[in-house]
């Protein structure tokens, strides 16, 4: 009957050890007391019981207390007492001074056969245990150093990279050392987002001279930040080739401090590369218009514009800061505060602004103040301030607006021009741009998807893209 038992214990290890999930004591507790005709349960360091078959006395850990504290403290191996007239086993497992008690109550613990089945199984729930400890142990450590990855690519996002490297507490990521960087955008089930970063993952808890962070904003997006070169790229190109399900959008290569600009370039490069066949694409276009602006000229209506804003929260500008390009429930998560929270804090703006921030115009001259602001190193005093429309007007603005909409001034790409003038002109809202044409909203959306792949803008993913062509409209008199 013991080499049976045995022979039971070894094949239910070996099932669990092939089981892609976490051990399972409280089947071995149930087997246990079949086999025993005991009830039986598993009691934690602290008292509580973690597993236990249906009938197992509730009351009886409080009133094995004094014994359970000696078993996991250390000062005995195993004890056997009796408890309202309820003989019990009780039986320390595993190392250390807070261990684990297994506790098997019932007339069956006289018997010899069924103390040698309970220390056997003992055994195996004792290597369980430290099974699924360790399991939460890694699961911990990678919850960590996804966390450290993420706040090294937010500072980057911040422009900071000096701030990135003090958050690493000394183990400075290989990326920042490595010179020029491409941020690559890799949309994948969010379900396979930490079994990929998992599987490039080195010992630092970085990947190798790249770093992969779970995007906090798009739960299918996991985003790559890679040397000039680097090998990481080849992989994940490879990986787009094999699951259909995959795309990816590369950046230009750009500065550790331009990693947003490389952000925004590669949500860009995916919404291209989901509209091809091949599900990649990298970047291709113009530099950020405020860049092209006279900077005195656009410092001065930055600071014109967004004089109001002195009076506002700082919390309630980086709110709408991030508002103009991430949905609210991803700035909620991405800040860690309530949707009402963001709600709110944009609302201060609006007033403040005198702007409703429902309308694609008004976000679009907000978000290129923000940015002419971010970007300029003076701040306009001296300089008059001109109007949008002026600076719009500017020849570099014209150029820049005049290539940006240049794939669709062609005659056959005429019904796509009016349907994005349409789409702009309607806030963005495919079904009213439908009524206006005549044409059914699946057509509106059909046409903006082969706008996004010949302007090379993400307009219906993550709307990345929207302000761009409203000052290039605007720009070109085309509104």
């Amino acid at each position: 009957m013991r080499v049976e038992w045995a022979e039971r214990l070894l094949r239910e290890a070996g099932r669990q050890a092939a089981l892609d999930a976490a051990p399972d004591v409280g089947e071995v507790l149930e087997w246990l007391g079949r086999r025993t005709g005991a009830e039986v349960a598993l009691v934690g360091p602290g008292g509580g019981v973690e597993a236990s078959t249906g009938g197992f006395p509730v009351a009886l850990p409080k009133a094995l207390g004094p014994v359970l504290g000696r078993l996991s403290g250390g000062e005995m191996a195993a004890a056997a007492t009796e408890v309202d007239g309820v003989r019990v086993r009780c039986e320390a497992l595993g190392p250390g001074r807070r261990r684990r008690v297994l506790v098997v109550a019932g007339a069956a613990t006289r018997s010899g056969d069924a103390a040698w089945l309970a220390t056997r199984a003992g055994g195996l729930i004792a290597l369980l245990c430290r099974l699924a400890d360790t399991e939460a142990a890694a699961r911990a450590y990678h919850a960590k150093a996804g966390q450290v990855r993420l706040a090294v690519f937010m500072a980057l996002m911040a422009g900071d990279p000096t701030l990135a490297r003090r958050l690493t507490t000394g183990a400075v990521p290989p990326v920042l050392n490595a010179g020029p960087l491409r941020v690559l955008l890799l949309r994948c089930p969010p379900a396979e987002r930490d079994s990929l970063t998992r599987r490039y993952q080195d010992a630092a808890g970085f990947h190798g001279r790249g770093l992969l962070v779970r995007c906090p904003v798009y739960e299918e997006h996991l985003i790559c930040l890679v040397p000039e070169g680097d090998e990481l790229a080849d992989r994940l190109r490879a990986l787009v080739a094999e699951r259909p399900g995959y795309a990816l959008g590369l950046s230009a290569p750009q500065p550790a401090r331009a990693t947003a600009e490389a952000y925004d370039q590669a949500r860009h490069a995916l919404a291209m590369a989901r509209n091809t066949p091949e599900r990649v694409a990298g970047y291709r276009g113009q530099g950020p218009l405020e860049r092209l602006l006279p900077q005195p000229a656009a410092r001065a209506w930055a600071r014109a514009f967004l004089r109001p804003l002195d009076t506002v929260p700082r919390q309630a500008v980086d709110v709408t800061r991030l508002a103009l390009s991430f949905p609210r429930a991803g700035v909620a998560r991405l800040l860690g505060i309530g949707r009402n929270t963001v709600t709110a804090r944009l609302g201060e703006v609006e007033r403040a602004l005198g702007l409703d921030l429902r309308d694609v115009g008004a976000r679009a001259s907000l978000a290129l103040a923000l940015a002419v602001a971010a970007s300029s190193a003076g701040d306009g005093r001296g300089s008059p301030a001109p109007t949008l429309d002026e600076l719009l007007r500017t020849p570099a603005a014209t150029a820049w607006a005049t290539a940006l909409l240049a794939p669709l001034r062609r005659p056959e790409h005429r019904e796509l021009f009016a349907t994005l003038r349409a789409w702009i002109d309607e806030n963005a809202d495919a079904r009213r741009a439908a009524h206006r044409l005549g044409i059914s909203r699946n057509t509106v959306r059909a046409r903006l998807r082969v706008t996004e792949r010949l302007l090379g803008r993400d307009l219906l993913s993550t709307g990345a893209g929207i302000h761009d062509l409203v000052h290039a409209l605007r720009s070109t008199g085309a509104t």
